[in-house]
């Protein structure tokens, strides 16, 4: 069935091609013969006629002219055409002087023929190609050497990039071979390059132009691909000693993108680490989006981390009537402000240096600013660090949030949209224990709430947020590694900082869009995929630098740090995962805590924390958060 589309539209092009001939033979004894046309023309012509239709068939067959896709058609496509009428014409006469001596078919009629034919096959190409373009700038192009590399994807970015290679004389790559990804395009071609298979070909295809003495030096992916082709493809250019790149996207290249130094208006990229996920691009209702934040004010706390930062730039998409940014990062904070100042934003914003653990001025600040729409990013999360500094974790995570919930509440805010993560299912350390914590208090207060609504958001890694195992990677790379996995069992979860933030936004939407407040307290869990083992995640960066894993860096296990565990889940067996109309998101059932007890916990952790008895903290943590202590002793035995 995959070379179905391929054999109709070849077969249409054929078709086309022969008629063609048939037409020129006799439209060139017109041209030759006159008004004597008519005639003369007898069963000898109308032989000659089934002969020359019949060889020219044969000629373009052999020379592959119905391979090429109209679509793309050029200069070197005119340039095949003329070597199969040439072809065409010069086979034909060797046979009717063998057979007639030429006596029946006028030899000037020939050379018109050539000139007719060539007329007839060319002209519907060219102008097929200039509707398609609007215009004349891409018909003619010519072809310049440069560094060897193979195509991987017969598309339009492989086209636009064929067109550069043909009409910049300082372009600085030469193409040799082009694959598709399904092989549908297999034996077609674009400006005179063959579709020669698929990516389960390219191995063979290496081996032949490394035989001929020309292999190429890197592959180029035109198109976004499935995490297992692109994997494919890392493995096959590591074994052949190349490397991997892709074209921009092909919006980009149309508009042409930043010159890469050789005169090319087309730059070659490497490829990003988001595209190893191989997640599908997410659904969205923006119309959700737009009601839930539109003209409202919006407080993201935590703002100049990677989250909130990726929180306060989608936000402004929305247009909010105010966005209010709280930090207590000067640094971090006076980033996202530069970042704000040097860009056409429409929304006022304004920016607060603080800590969520200091009640009085959230109150203060919230009662002044009344905040519609909060978004608690504000976090500890590096689970060593919070490990050595229980007391510290302790007052962030769950006193913070706690301050943050209670001054929204009293300030009347419509909702607080708080930002979790895996390691609050049956946590083995400290960070994770914190954050289930403050779920249960947000979960207990939406419960109770008759005002103010509550919703949690769950959800994996972050690819590339701050603390995270890819900027640690990416740091050893550049230090030539060696790179540092914990274990190699190690899996996690992962996503890109873009479709998380896209929906926590899309969560909020539909909880808060939704009629039915009896069912609240439950948290939204993203759907994060297949999880990725932090191995195969260390070997692919290595592969993506150009570098081969084992070889020229090194991998290198160290052993699993204080309170990490190999797996992390997404839902705690005493919450049922139920559906919703979002295919990326899933409600975990509220386990509902007693909100006074919870409180009275909470105000004890919060003392025990501000003497700096850690020990006794992380104690009656345990005792709030019973699986926290249970699932730490099982991990700990389990690594024993």
């Amino acid at each position: 069935m995959r070379y179905l589309r391929f054999f109709l539209r070849a077969g249409m092009a054929f078709v086309h091609d022969t008629g063609m001939a048939a037409l020129s033979f006799v439209l060139s004894l017109y041209l030759r013969l006159g008004e004597s046309f008519a005639a003369r023309f007898d069963d000898a012509l109308l032989l000659a006629t089934g002969v020359f239709t019949l060889v020219a068939a044969a000629s373009f067959y052999a020379v592959g002219l119905y391979r090429g896709i109209w679509r793309y058609a050029s200069l070197s496509d005119l340039t095949a055409i003329t070597r199969a009428v040439t072809l065409a014409l010069l086979v034909f006469l060797a046979v009717t002087f063998f057979l007639t001596r030429l006596e029946a078919v006028p030899r000037g009629a020939l050379i018109i023929n050539w000139f007719v034919l060539i007329a007839l096959l060319g002209a519907p190409r060219m102008i097929y190609r200039v509707l398609k373009d609007k215009g004349f700038e891409h018909l003619l192009e010519r072809r310049r050497p440069g560094i060897p590399v193979l195509l991987v994807g017969a598309n339009d970015a492989a086209e636009l990039f064929l067109r550069e290679y043909k009409r910049n004389p300082n372009f600085a790559y030469e193409p040799l071979s082009m694959v598709g990804i399904t092989g549908k395009r297999t034996g077609r071609m674009i400006h005179g390059l063959k579709v020669e298979g698929a990516v389960d070909d390219i191995p063979r295809i290496i081996e032949r132009l490394s035989d001929n003495g020309r292999p190429p030096q890197r592959l180029i992916l035109t198109r976004d691909v499935d995490r297992p082709v692109l994997e494919k493809l890392l493995e096959i250019a590591d074994s052949n000693g190349i490397s991997l790149a892709r074209l921009p996207k092909l919006s980009q290249l149309r508009a042409g993108s930043t010159p890469d130094g050789s005169g090319s208006g087309v730059e070659i990229q490497p490829i990003p680490l988001e595209d190893l996920l191989g997640r599908k691009a997410v659904r969205l209702d923006r119309g959700a989006m737009d009601r839930l934040v539109r003209a409202k004010r919006v407080l993201v706390t935590g703002a100049g981390g990677s989250i909130g930062a990726e929180l306060v730039r989608q936000l402004l998409a929305f247009e909010p009537s105010e966005l209010l940014l709280f930090d207590i990062s000067e640094y971090n904070l006076y980033s996202l402000t530069q970042e704000l100042s040097g860009s056409q934003v429409k929304t006022p914003w304004r920016s607060f240096l603080g800590d969520v653990r200091n009640h009085e001025k959230l109150n203060r600040l919230l009662g002044e600013l009344r905040p519609e729409i909060v978004f608690h990013a504000a976090a500890l999360k590096h689970v060593p660090l919070a490990e050595d500094n229980v007391g510290e974790a302790i007052l962030t995570n769950v006193v913070g949030t706690k301050n943050l919930a209670d001054a929204a509440r009293a300030a009347g805010a419509a909702a607080v949209v708080m930002v979790s993560t895996d390691k609050a299912v049956h946590p083995v350390n400290v960070m994770g224990a914190t954050k289930r914590l403050a779920e249960s208090y947000c979960q207990a207060l939406d419960l109770e709430s008759d005002g103010t609504r509550f919703i949690t958001v769950r959800f994996g890694n972050v690819l590339g947020s701050t603390g995270s195992v890819v900027p640690l990677f990416q740091r050893q790379l550049s230090e030539g590694g060696p790179l540092t996995v914990t274990d190699p069992h190690m899996v996690r979860y992962f996503m890109s900082v873009e479709e998380a933030v896209q929906l926590i936004l899309q969560a909020a939407a539909m909880e808060l869009g939704s009629e039915e407040h009896e069912n609240s307290g439950r948290i939204y869990v993203l759907e994060m995929g297949e999880p990725i083992a932090i191995v195969d995640l260390a070997r692919q960066m290595i592969r993506l630098a150009g570098l081969r894993p084992d070889k020229d860096v090194q991998i290198v296990f160290t052993g699993p740090r204080p309170g990490e565990k190999l797996r992390e889940r997404l839902f705690h067996e005493a919450e049922e995962m139920l559906p919703t109309d979002h295919p990326s998101l899933h409600l975990a059932s509220p386990r509902t805590t007693d909100l006074r007890l919870l409180m009275r916990g909470i105000d004890d952790l919060e003392a025990l924390s501000r003497r700096g008895e850690d020990v006794d903290a992380q104690t009656l943590l345990g005792r709030l958060v019973p699986e926290y202590g249970q699932t730490a002793m099982t991990e700990s035995a389990a690594k024993a």
